[in-house]
């Protein structure tokens, strides 16, 4: 059983999906520009990079937005959207033009130029947003393509006379050469359906066009839906009828969406009214605190370690306490195609994106790594974010990319340390220690005092007064001057402070 928990609080809205009791997908949406995707603008091209084929586009946000060439021209290539499905399949002048790398940036943008363009990404920390100017408009069953005359079905869809029954039916209905993808949604959907909704999405389009003309520019043109009626939209499917959502208003705003997208519909929509928080009410703050850790154990006793970094996710599997019943290579496969199920739920949960490495703990034999590998495949299928999987390595190693549109999880929800600037560690007790005696030795030439007086962390000074009292003890010899500790609690455990005195 599938269904939406949906918490609302005046400056932050949470849509958790959740499959089995289970927290699956979370998504969060807060009022500020973390989640831009799908709005379309008006915006101005800052500067043109013919060394990078791109271009800076100002709409409206603190940093420019990124569009690529390929994004002006359409690249022809193989393209799904986050719900998994089947997007542009560009017109063939383009393609020709990419191809042959005849078509340069900078024959086709200016600076100041006006320009429309649709969110791909959001923005990420330092990196601002990435735009397109192939606008989709997604609805319930259909996407508007409104710049490329192209049909295109979900992969879902397998039936081989639905598709051509769709495909027929979409072309005898449509106008102007629109482009149109059927969502997995619209299976068996009736021509009555589809013309109100063919209706409602070209109406969109036309009022975008109307307010392109006359706005200014950078402003916005269209705001994409909030992330509750997107996840009402796009993640409620035959298996999932039921929401629950604790505001009034978000209850109201959901109750008239379903009328006007689904009319008629049989899904169950609740207005949660208990005294405790609802994500607490069904134990989903548990899942999030634990989507949140570095450590994350399996059943069987091993454990799996996820490590952030700029560009990529690495991920590191562990036998931990598990020892097996047998020999040791069916121990490992035992722990590693454990740990393939917790990875693959991992992912979907904390929205991991970019890169994502796996080691795997060595296998000798090929036909264990090759279950692994398959055991990958087949655990993200499902994914509606596109993904490339690539066989394992000899040495355990499985490469994947996965479509990133918005912050991860843990970006979303964290932020560096202000210690460690996001690193994990800080110096050792010890290195702390050794680095007070190098920088009393080097400016001891500079003081003329009799006494040193170091105020340090209390657990260097602990350290300074136990372990490490011989550091102490140089300093005093071989300077010849009175040295003390003094623990300081409001200081960073790196943080340390010497100052010079007279003997009283």
């Amino acid at each position: 059983m599938k269904e939406l928990i949906i918490n609302v609080i005046e400056s932050e809205t949470r849509v958790a999906l959740v499959e089995n009791g289970t927290i699956a997908e979370l998504f969060i949406e807060r009022g500020d520009e973390s989640n831009i995707a799908g709005n379309i603008y008006k915006g101005r091209v800052q500067r043109v990079l013919p060394g990078m084929q791109a271009a800076f586009v100002d709409i409206g946000l603190r940093q420019a937005a990124f569009l690529y060439v390929d994004d002006v021209l359409g690249a022809p290539k193989s393209n799904f959207d986050d719900q998994g499905e089947e997007v542009l399949s560009f017109d063939e002048e383009a393609a020709k033009c990419v191809k042959t790398k005849e078509c340069r940036i900078e024959d086709l943008l200016l600076e100041g130029q006006e320009i429309m363009v649709q969110v791909a990404k959001s923005p990420i920390e330092t990196k601002g947003a990435r735009v397109t100017t192939h606008i989709s408009l997604p609805g319930r069953f259909l996407v508007l393509m409104p710049t490329v005359d192209h049909i295109g079905i979900s992969r879902r869809i397998e039936d081989d006379a639905e598709r051509s029954r769709l495909r027929d039916m979409i072309i005898s209905m449509r106008e102007k050469n629109l482009g149109y993808i059927f969502r997995t949604a619209a299976e068996a959907i009736n021509e009555e359906i589809m013309a109100r909704e063919m209706g409602f999405l070209n109406s969109i389009w036309d009022k975008i066009q109307k307010k392109y003309s006359k706005a200014p520019a950078p402003s916005l043109l269209h705001m994409d839906l909030t992330v509750t009626l997107r996840a009402v939209r796009d993640l409620l499917t035959h298996e999932a009828d039921r929401v629950v959502v604790d505001s009034m208003a978000g209850y109201d705003l959901i109750d008239s969406f379903l009328k006007k997208i689904v009319p008629g519909h049989s899904i169950q929509l609740e207005y949660y009214e208990g005294k405790e928080p609802i994500f607490e009410a069904y134990n989903l703050e548990g899942d999030i605190s634990r989507a949140m850790k570095r450590k994350v154990w399996l059943k069987s006793g091993g454990y799996i370690i996820i490590e952030h970094t700029e560009a990529l996710v690495a991920i590191d599997v562990n036998t931990g306490r598990y020892v097996g019943k047998q020999n040791f290579e069916e121990t490992v496969l035992k722990t590693n195609l454990e740990a393939v199920k917790e990875i693959a739920y991992q992912v979907r949960l904390r929205n991991l994106g970019g890169i994502i490495i796996v080691d795997f703990i060595d296998m000798e034999s090929l036909v264990n790594r090759e279950k692994v590998y398959a055991a990958v495949k087949d655990a993200m299928k499902n994914d509606k974010n596109k993904t490339n999987i690539l066989p394992m390595s000899d040495m355990g190693i499985i490469q994947m990319t996965r479509k990133r549109v918005r912050k991860s999880l843990n970006r979303m929800l964290r932020e560096p340390c202000s210690y460690c600037d996001g690193s994990g560690y800080h110096l050792s007790r010890q290195t702390i220690c050794y680095k007070i005696y190098r920088d009393v030795i080097k400016h001891s030439s500079d003081f003329h005092g009799k006494k040193f007086t170091v105020r340090v962390h209390p657990d260097v000074a602990e350290m300074l007064h136990g372990e490490e009292r011989e550091v102490v003890s140089n300093l005093e010899r071989k300077l010849g001057v009175k040295v003390e500790i003094y623990p300081e609690k409001v200081f960073h455990i790196e943080n340390y402070e010497i100052i010079e005195s007279m003997l009283e």
